[in-house]
């Protein structure tokens, strides 16, 4: 019993003792930089020297100095993982740019932070509490446990998935392309699992295969797996887990999944169901879009164009073509994008659901928010709804700024605005019409759309553990609604 004892009094010490480190970082890091304004600046610089990478005559396929603000743009787009382009992709960059972009996008969609730090690891190198504390923050995780292995995890199971999808896809390319196709292949891969929507194959995205079952549900699945976020993906494994050793029943997988998780796919699910509903509803009957298809592919084109909204930014269909009713409804999908910790945009799906949820909860009367019978701290519903708004205000100043400054059609215009905010890059063929002031404006739509959520919410962490200990005022209330 004696040893027992000390047993869990050497464990409460060597605990107490990393969290005093943790507290000494912290402290440390308001001199310096924050982890804030490291992962901001890191994804800037990524983004400067691919700039300067895709400048070089070497990646033209003309041979020629590209211009500064057209590289830059494309170097933001790839670092975004947006998929808004000013030059068409195939035909502008050459074999070397496209290695270059391809490397931006797998750069963005991992994260600067997670990928040095990965690199790092393969040096051989230590990563200390310094860099486990901005590793925390970057992918907004609650706890450092676990931390190094997850990195690892993360980076076998995307080269897995982004391997296997560049098969599949190989058997679409390679019979068209021969030996070509295994490039494109890859290129592909990763550009749908990063939800990039940045393809090689011509002006007009996947139009062209928008009958083909291999492209079409090959993207769509690299998508989701992008967009659903690593965290889920472990889960959903560890659970499967202990299903075949038989640990849990099968009536128990869905319960044993951490709200997390059970958020983010029932939100994605419904998402992806409502969104194939509407559209298909909607543009039935559009020749610019599914008017002139056959039944089946019209129910793949409608499927797919709800699973980019994901913020992929592949397009089967016409985005132009699009009834305004349906781009409407596709401003919204868009905005809510993909799930925390992966490689989609947006507010996200979780950010989404709280705040559905917290409404449902205030309709029933409830003084708390529930979800699948547990309870969401009022932080947490607090930080979705800033999140929200504060995109959304951004959105509505870029888009003021862009009917100030360009000349083009509202919806277009707005179209245009929420796809960068939200880093989908689908377009209604207005980017590479954009004057200067439109380019500058949207390469900072897109910057803010990758960055500035998680930044959000970092910076709302940080306010939280400086108020703790604060003068509490008194309270009053006022009449809402």
């Amino acid at each position: 019993m004696e040893n027992k004892n000390k047993a869990v009094m050497t464990a409460l010490q060597l605990r107490g003792n990393i969290m005093i480190r943790k507290m000494d970082a912290i402290k440390e890091q308001g001199k310096e930089l924050s982890t804030t304004q490291v992962i901001m600046l890191s994804f800037l610089a990524a983004i400067l020297v691919g700039t300067f990478l895709l400048m070089l005559p070497i990646c033209s396929s003309d041979g020629i100095y590209t211009p500064f603000l057209t590289a830059f743009f494309t170097a933001t787009t790839s670092v975004c993982v947006t998929g808004l382009v000013v030059v068409d992709t195939f035909a502008y960059w050459s074999t070397v740019g496209h290695v270059v972009i391809l490397f931006l996008i797998q750069i963005g969609g991992l994260g600067v932070v997670t990928l040095s730090t990965y690199i790092l690891m393969l040096l051989g190198q230590k990563i200390g509490l310094k860099q486990r504390i901005l590793l925390e923050d970057a992918l907004n995780l609650d706890t450092m446990s676990g931390l190094i292995k997850f990195i690892k995890k993360v980076f076998g199971g995307t080269l897995c998935i982004e391997g296997v999808g560049a098969l599949f896809y190989m058997f679409a390319f390679v019979p068209e392309m021969g030996v070509k196709g295994i490039w494109v292949s890859v290129f592909h891969a990763v550009s749908a699992f990063c939800n990039a929507g940045i393809d090689i194959l011509g002006p007009v995205s996947l139009i062209n295969y928008v009958g083909n079952p291999i492209v079409n549900f090959t993207t769509m699945a690299l998508i989701i797996m992008g967009g659903i976020g690593f965290i889920v993906w472990w889960d959903i494994i560890k659970v499967l887990k202990e299903y075949r050793t038989g640990e849990i029943h099968r009536r128990y997988i869905w319960h044993k999944l951490r709200l997390h998780s059970k958020i983010v796919l029932y939100t994605t699910m419904g998402l992806i169901l409502v969104g194939f509903a509407v559209i298909l509803l909607l543009e039935w009957n559009n020749p610019e879009t599914l008017g002139n298809l056959s039944i089946p592919v019209k129910l793949q084109a409608a499927l797919f164009q709800s699973v980019t909204l994901r913020t992929a930014g592949f397009a089967t269909i016409s985005q132009k073509g699009l009834y305004n009713s349906t781009a409407f409804i596709c401003l919204l999908f868009m905005f809510i994008g993909g799930s925390p910790v992966g490689t989609a945009g947006g507010i996200k799906t979780t950010t989404a659901a709280t705040l559905f949820v917290a409404v449902w909860s205030t309709i029933k009367g409830r003084d708390y928010t529930s979800v699948f019978r547990r309870k969401l701290n009022p932080a947490i519903v607090r930080k979705a709804l800033s999140v929200a708004l504060i995109s959304m205000l951004a959105a509505l100043i870029a888009l003021i700024l862009m009917l100030t400054f360009c000349n083009g059609d509202f919806m277009d215009l707005t179209y245009e605005v929420f796809s960068a905010i939200g880093t989908v890059g689908l377009t209604r063929n207005v980017t590479a019409g954009l004057n200067t002031v439109g380019r500058i404006i949207i390469i900072i739509c897109m910057y803010l759309g990758r960055t500035g959520p998680i930044s959000l919410v970092i910076a709302l962490n940080n306010i939280s553990h400086k108020n703790k200990g604060a003068i509490e005022f008194p309270e009053e209330n006022i009449t809402v609604g």
